[in-house]
């Protein structure tokens, strides 16, 4: 379970209560997001790395379901394609092909002039640092009604400064996630703008075993509608363990 911005491993709370008596449930907190963490940018090969040393811890080697949600898919898809031997199926959470062609295409300059906005100010926050910054990033994460908005720090925004200001080296090496393994993709109707393409969602739904979901909610599915997304996906990883029998 990976979580994003501005979380850490308890915005997983419900589903690990749900899903636990029937599966193994890991979490951890991605480097830079406890609380009082020191200001530090972190590469895209060490966030990856990160999600391969827990995969391993847990799995010993053996393939995992990944469960992920915002920046957390911008990892996990990123670890996927680099060791698709690790990967069983993919649960991704409201981030799809984003910043691909399709979704530029299809959000448009206004949407696009968003996302920049947003992810701009963050990772201004992150650079300014200290209690502006910290207050900078607060202010975006209540606006956003982001669940954890209370104790949200500009350390958390340092992805962003990644991915615009090339900190620790950029993500320009990423690439955009196609799934080799089956995959459910949970998006929110009710955002300003999309983080995934329609082509890429019917790309993903039409692969075997893959679904895609879309309930009425914002950006943080989990928390505004817990019991059915934990219905989802309990079904869903149901469904796929009865593909995968002989």
């Amino acid at each position: 379970m990976v979580h994003g911005w501005p979380d850490t491993h308890r915005l997983w709370d419900r589903q690990a209560e749900a899903l636990r008596a029937d599966h193994r449930c890991v979490r951890f907190t991605l480097p830079g997001f406890a609380s009082g963490h020191p200001k530090q940018a972190y590469s895209l090969d060490e966030l990856v790395e990160t999600v391969r040393f827990v995969a391993m811890s847990a799995g010993g080697g053996a393939p995992v379901t990944l469960l992920l949600h915002d920046w957390g898919c911008f990892f996990g898809y990123q670890f996927a394609l680099r060791y698709p031997g690790l990967v069983r199926r993919v649960i991704g959470v409201d981030i799809g092909d984003a910043g691909s062609r399709a979704h530029r295409r299809e959000i448009g300059l206004k949407g696009i002039a968003s996302i920049v906005a947003y992810q701009s100010w963050l990772a201004t926050a992150w650079h300014i640092g200290g209690a502006l910054g910290d207050r900078m990033a607060r202010w975006l994460a209540t606006t956003f009604r982001a669940p954890s908005a209370a104790s949200v720090s500009a350390q958390m925004g340092y992805p962003y400064a990644v991915q615009w200001t090339g900190a620790a080296g950029g993500f320009g090496q990423a690439k955009t996630f196609r799934p080799a393994a089956p995959m459910l993709f949970i998006y929110g109707r009710r955002k300003p703008v999309m983080f995934h393409s329609s082509v890429w969602a019917d790309e993903v739904a039409s692969r075997p075993g893959s679904r895609v979901l879309a309930f009425d909610t914002g950006h943080w599915v989990m928390v505004e509608q817990p019991e059915r997304f934990n219905r989802a996906v309990i079904d869903w990883l149901a469904a796929t363990d009865e593909q995968a029998m002989p």
